[in-house]
């Protein structure tokens, strides 16, 4: 018996071992340790068991709480994660005290994961234990002086609504009430923001009549609340109400709050209102969408601050869809007009990302005549993030305007934008070239495009070079091979001959790329010369990637032309003066078996 008492104190100390070092690495001074024997919670109470987990580690994490705001953050979410550990829903409870102190602290962002692991553990928890644990805690946090936990509470409310009994309902919602009328800005804000999570249990809950009895008149108080912060959450919540309403009684709840808030003093809740209306709209009936909330809409439009205009133009084509082709042009359209000469480059730059949605609603021929010329001169604007936005809309462009119009009004803004001094617009015009080439056919994106593809090749940005190759992949791809053998292949790999070494490391990775999808003719005809020529050249970093080129070559190359063509070049750099080039084509001979 005396190796098995032996063993078990063993063992014990072996459970004790996490236990210890958890305590020393949580005292520890350096936080970053303290980070991760928090970060390894999970496999530390895997390693106790369950019983010892509640017993020692959860009472352990409740004293020894961090004065550092971040190892906070990381033991609130880990603390969600361990319901398992301390024996699942029927012991969960007892994770509830630490995550109840986390709740009440300074740090908004340890108090929003302490919310988001209480609620993750309310959701699990067997109704006795929600009635013993989880609402005296709501109580507690809601009635306590310090406005944090008030905060907090309000984001717990709403989570086991459903599934609790009449008398404690009543009490959750005069609890939310009195949390709405709050002293503090910042609570009734956080009753403002959690709104629409009670409102959606309630109404889940089969009690709409309650909803529009207790909820509605503290729905228009936080709307008219004096503080901003509380009356744009109010926005959202009207998108919230006008789900569980009918459209009469949404004309009469949530329209004149719609109505006192797009017209707010302050710009922020303007903002919101930009942001939201289309989403509301529906909910207000057909008619009303056209006689008060596309007035209302053009106000936002040419709203004094560039924030709330630039927000309503983002919701441009969202809400003109909303609208009849006449009404577009005669309410919308002008506005759109004077937004192409906007003073904030912002406000032309979200007008841009969505102009083009309008094509559709309004018709080809108001297109070409009105859209298309503000479609232009936003191609043109001094600001690269217009010209950016543009761009990506291009290809709803060619959908709405057809090739003749393409070909005659877009090209030439399209050429001059391929040169453009920002790389990042050279970037989206190369990534829009296949699906225009595709669009404007073989013949003309020879006569006119074909050059352009080139002189990218040769563009002082690396990144523009490396995007250029894959276009002449994908215009491979689009067009044929044979055509590209004759009239892309021959100006393309023209680069190998460049004075400067690095265009003719673009010449070799065009090699590699196309490689893929040439087939073997051009494979052997065409490419591999052009890797076998440059074996000689008189930069190390261009003999290296000719190693490196050919590696990627020989599994497509039948073994004769291997040994015959390839073997040899390679001998040759595997000698080479330069320490990489010799690495390079040794690997590669590898390759040759």
């Amino acid at each position: 018996g005396g190796w098995r008492a032996c063993s078990m104190t063993q063992m014990e100390q072996d459970s004790l071992y996490p236990i210890a070092i958890l305590i020393d690495e949580l005292k520890h001074e350096d936080i970053q340790l303290r980070l991760n024997s928090i970060r390894r919670l999970p496999t530390i109470a895997a390693a106790l068991g369950m019983e010892r987990s509640r017993n020692e580690l959860i009472p352990f994490l409740n004293e020894s709480i961090d004065e550092e705001d971040e190892v906070l953050v990381a033991l609130a979410e880990e603390l969600g994660n361990l319901v398992d550990c301390v024996g699942g829903p029927e012991h969960a409870a007892i994770l509830l005290t630490p995550l109840e102190t986390l709740a009440t602290v300074e740090e908004t962002l340890v108090r929003e994961k302490a919310m988001d692991a209480l609620n993750k553990v309310a959701q699990i928890l067997p109704l006795r234990h929600l009635l013993e644990s989880f609402v005296p805690l709501t109580r507690r946090l809601a009635s306590n002086d310090w406005f944090t936990s008030r905060i907090s509470a309000c984001g717990v409310m709403a989570v086991a609504y459903e599934r609790l009994p009449p008398d404690i309902k009543t009490e959750i919602r005069m609890s939310f009430t009195q949390l709405c009328h709050d002293d503090t800005p910042m609570v009734r804000r956080a009753a403002a923001a959690n709104f629409g999570k009670l409102a959606t249990a309630i109404h889940y809950s089969g009690e709409t009549a309650l909803l529009k009895a207790e909820l509605l008149p503290l729905f228009s108080a936080l709307a008219s609340d004096e503080q901003d912060s509380v009356r744009l959450l109010a926005v959202e919540n009207c998108v919230y109400i006008s789900k569980v309403l009918s459209v009469p009684e949404n004309q009469t709840v949530v329209l004149p709050i719609v109505r006192s808030v797009s017209q707010d003093k302050s710009w922020r809740v303007r903002y919101v209102v930009a942001e939201h209306l289309s989403q509301l709209v529906p909910s207000l009936g057909a008619d009303l969408t056209i006689h008060e909330m596309a007035p209302t809409f053009v106000r936002l439009l040419q709203d004094p601050e560039a924030e709330v205009r630039s927000a309503a133009a983002m919701k441009l084509s969202d809400f003109s869809q909303m609208l009849t082709p006449e009404m577009v042009m005669t309410l919308i359209m002008p506005c759109v007009t004077e937004m192409c000469d906007d003073q904030s480059q912002h406000v032309r730059a979200s007008l841009a990302s969505v102009v083009m949605g309008l094509a559709p609603i309004i018709g080809k021929d108001a297109t070409i005549e009105q859209l298309l010329p503000l479609f232009l001169k936003l191609l043109k604007d001094e600001f690269p993030e217009v010209r950016l936005n543009i761009i990506g809309t291009l290809p709803a462009a060619n959908t709405n305007l057809g090739v003749e119009l393409l070909a005659t009004s877009l090209l030439p803004a399209v050429e001059e934008l391929a040169e453009d001094r920002q790389w990042r617009v050279r970037l989206a015009v190369i990534d829009y070239m296949p699906p225009l080439a595709a669009q404007l056919g073989v013949d003309f994106f020879e006569e006119r495009l074909c050059d352009l593809c080139v002189r990218w090749l040769r563009d002082c940005v690396y990144t523009i070079r490396e995007s250029a190759i894959e276009n002449v992949r994908r215009l491979t791809e689009l067009f044929g091979v044979n055509w590209a053998a004759t009239k892309l292949f021959p100006k393309v790999l023209q680069t190998r001959e460049s004075s400067n070494y690095l265009f003719r490391l673009t010449a070799l990775s065009t090699v590699a790329s196309l490689s893929a999808v040439v087939g073997t003719e051009v494979l052997y005809r065409t490419l591999l010369p052009i890797a076998l020529g440059m074996v000689t050249d008189s930069v190390p970093n261009v003999r290296f990637n000719v190693a490196k080129t050919l590696q990627q070559l020989i599994p497509m190359l039948d073994p004769g032309m291997v040994a015959t063509q390839v073997k040899p070049k390679l001998l040759v750099l595997s000698e080479d003066t330069d320490k990489d080039v010799q690495y390079f084509a040794r690997k590669a001979l590898q390759s040759c078996g």
